[in-house]
């Protein structure tokens, strides 16, 4: 099974300005990514996706290859991964290139490790779904069936649809969240599909104590106190 890898990294960020090349204990944000990459075992090819300047010179220089410039409209804040990861597939394609699968390892997350990325793909080469993505569980407070949402009439009904709550807490189904560590799905899926998921998902818990994903200002300031332990 041929695996391509692609860490997408653009260059605008609204939330924490030139995130991926900001500095976390004097190393780029998207260092991290690229370290654990470089080392995971089956990965066949490993691409930066780009349309920013200085990160596409980072990655060069850190050894990833970067074999287009992203274009301008899959780099705004509205675009989202799945085009860009389709624009890279299809890239491959005209120049006949093939894929089985696509991993997506997103630069906001820096504590992933190069293990971690080889035990997800041992055991979607081994399960063979059409996706697998690393989740966290959700804890039994927050866990769906004890949530609730608004009626159209503004009433509280529980989130999942049931008609009645669950009592114990031994009771409730297990609840999972992304954690956008690690996304791996078959090519045609992504292509056909339009999805990262398909239609059977397998998931994978990493248990790892420093995950984080950087979306905000506090994120980047808990990832700072998260380096200073390791």
């Amino acid at each position: 099974m041929r695996i391509l890898g692609i860490i997408p990294a653009r260059g605008g960020s609204k939330g924490i300005p030139n995130k991926n090349l900001k500095l976390l204990n004097d190393k780029p944000l998207l260092q991290y990514t690229i370290e654990a990459a470089n080392k995971a075992k089956y990965l066949d090819e490993l691409i930066l996706s780009s349309e920013d300047e200085n990160i596409i010179s980072i990655a060069k220089e850190l050894g990833v290859k970067v074999p287009f410039i992203r274009p301008p409209h899959l780099a705004t804040d509205t675009a989202g991964s799945l085009e860009v990861v389709q624009h890279a597939i299809h890239f491959y394609q005209q120049k006949k290139e093939t894929y089985d699968a696509i991993c997506l390892l997103q630069a906001t997350v820096p504590f992933r490790t190069s293990a971690d990325i080889d035990r997800a793909l041992e055991m979607f080469i081994k399960k063979k779904p059409d996706a697998l993505i690393s989740v966290e569980k959700i804890p039994h407070q927050y866990n769906p069936h004890w949530a609730f949402k608004a009626d159209n009439e503004n009433n509280l009904v529980i989130a999942t649809g049931d008609e009645k709550i669950i009592k114990r807490r031994q009771e409730l189904p297990e609840a999972y969240v992304r954690d956008g560590a690690i996304y791996i799905t078959r090519t045609e899926v992504i292509m056909d599909q339009n999805s990262f998921l398909g239609n059977k998902t397998a998931y994978i818990e990493l248990n790892n104590p420093n995950s984080i994903n950087i979306d905000t200002p506090e994120d980047w300031e808990r990832a700072e106190e998260i380096i200073k332990t390791l």
